[in-house]
Formats: structure tokens, C-alpha cells, sequence
């Protein structure tokens, strides 16, 4: 079944363009003009992935993102920002609320769809993981329900934080830097800036926060990072 993207874009031209786009290449593609149509599209029918307009009538992208990750059913949509925005902090927010990637406006369609199978393949490779669940400390990752749980209640995190802790809690007590992060867990073929990992990082614990969990995801002064193996107490 071919891959369903939802595009959420105010401007008609590029919403239009962007769905010739990427049906001639394959995918399926849905378009609405606002945040609130976004959600609709999605009480109905769950997308692959959303490329979602940063500056939107009415509620913003940011916004969106909030409230998309804090809905369970939902929160493991990969995100791609579209924005025009080309300022590092503004990216740096946009990652750090839930976006998985983002894509300045003007862009190509190949370097889009370069970005699209990226994101769809750091977020999707391991749903065929027979892997039995991991646990650490409490903290259970299971992934054939895709769920991060901690004495039965569930963690709320975004897919590339999944997929990053799922890296952490298969290799516990060993250091990597920002290169080898990006390279296991993003894929040594798609340029993204080292400090993402950091981002990303701080999502993670933030995640992990509530159940008092973030200490075991340690900073390596010089080095990287490292996942402990149990919780000092």
C-alpha cells in the first residue's frame, strides 16, 4: 500500500504542487489548507507523515505539533516542517517541540523527497523488529505495540525519540558521540546537523521525566552520551 502524506498548507499553489509532486513519485497525498482541517483529515483516516507549513491562519505549525504529540493515537506521525523560516534557532524550536525534520523554503522536490524517505525510514525501519521487549530500571520498551511503559503506564514520546531510546537500551554503558548517534540512529546517508542529536536528547529526557527516568540517559563530558543500565538511587 503506497505511503499516504498529509500536506498542511494555507498557500494553494504549493499545497497543489506539492501533491502532483509526490503522487508522480509514488505516494499517496492528502492536502488541507489549516491546523483545525489537519486534525479533522486525521479523526478520520491516520497519516504516514505530515509536511506541515510553519506559519499557518489560525493555529500555528508549532502549535499543531504540541498538540498532535500530546494525543496517543497520534503522536507517533513523523513531522516535516515546511517553513521560510531560515534562522537556526527557529529550527532548533521546531525540532525541540516534535518536528522530525525540516525543510526551507524554496526547496527542490528531490531534496524534499530525499528528506520524506529519510524520515520515513528512521521512523518506520523497525516496525518488522521481532525483537522481545527491552527493559531497563522499570522502563519497558516493546516494539511490537511501538509503546514505552513504566510499571504499565505509558511514555509519550515522538518517533525519533523511540527510535533513539530503542538504540540506548540496546547498547547500555557505552559512550557514543554525536557522529555515531547520527550515524546508527539517522543513517549515515542523510546530512543533518550534529547538535539535532542534542535536541533530541533533551526531548528524550523530557519524556523520561515523569517517571523519573531521565538520569539514566548520562551526558560523557568530551565524549557523547551514554545509557545507564540501572538508576542510582
Amino acid at each position: 500500500m503506497a505511503t499516504t502524506i498529509l500536506v498542511v498548507e494555507d498557500d494553494l499553489a504549493i499545497r497543489n504542487m506539492l501533491c502532483f509532486s509526490l503522487k508522480q513519485v509514488g505516494f499517496n497525498c492528502e492536502s488541507v489548507a489549516d491546523a483545525e482541517q489537519g486534525f479533522v483529515y486525521l479523526t478520520k483516516q491516520k497519516a504516514d507523515l505530515i509536511l506541515l507549513d510553519w506559519m499557518l491562519p489560525g493555529m500555528d505549525g508549532i502549535t499543531f505539533i504540541q498538540r498532535l504529540r500530546d494525543k496517543e493515537h497520534l503522536a507517533d506521525i513523523p513531522v516535516i516542517m515546511l517553513t521560510a523560516k531560515g534562522e537556526s534557532e527557529d529550527m532548533v524550536k521546531g525540532l525541540s517541540i516534535g518536528a522530525d525534520d525540516y525543510v526551507n523554503k524554496p526547496f527542490s522536490p528531490p531534496e524534499l523527497f530525499a528528506r520524506i524517505n529519510a524520515v520515513l525510514r528512521r521512523c518506520g525501519a523497525d516496525e518488522s523488529d521481532e525483537d522481545k521487549p527491552l527493559e531497563v530500571a522499570d522502563l519497558v520498551l516493546d516494539m511490537q505495540s511501538h509503546r514505552v511503559t513504566v510499571q504499565g503506564k505509558r511514555l509519550t514520546l515522538g518517533p525519533t525519540e523511540f527510535r533513539l531510546l530503542h538504540f540506548f537500551m540496546q547498547h547500555p554503558e557505552r559512550a557514543y558521540s554525536r557522529v555515531n548517534l547520527l550515524d546508527y540512529v539517522w543513517g549515515d546517508r542523510v546530512y543533518i546537523e550534529e547538535r539535532t542529536v542534542d535536541v533530541h536528547i533533551r526531548r528524550l529526557r523530557k519524556a523520561l521525566e515523569p517517571s523519573g527516568h531521565e538520569d539514566l540517559l548520562q551526558t560523557v563530558r568530551g565524549v557523547g552520551y551514554r545509557f545507564a543500565s540501572s538508576l542510582e538511587r
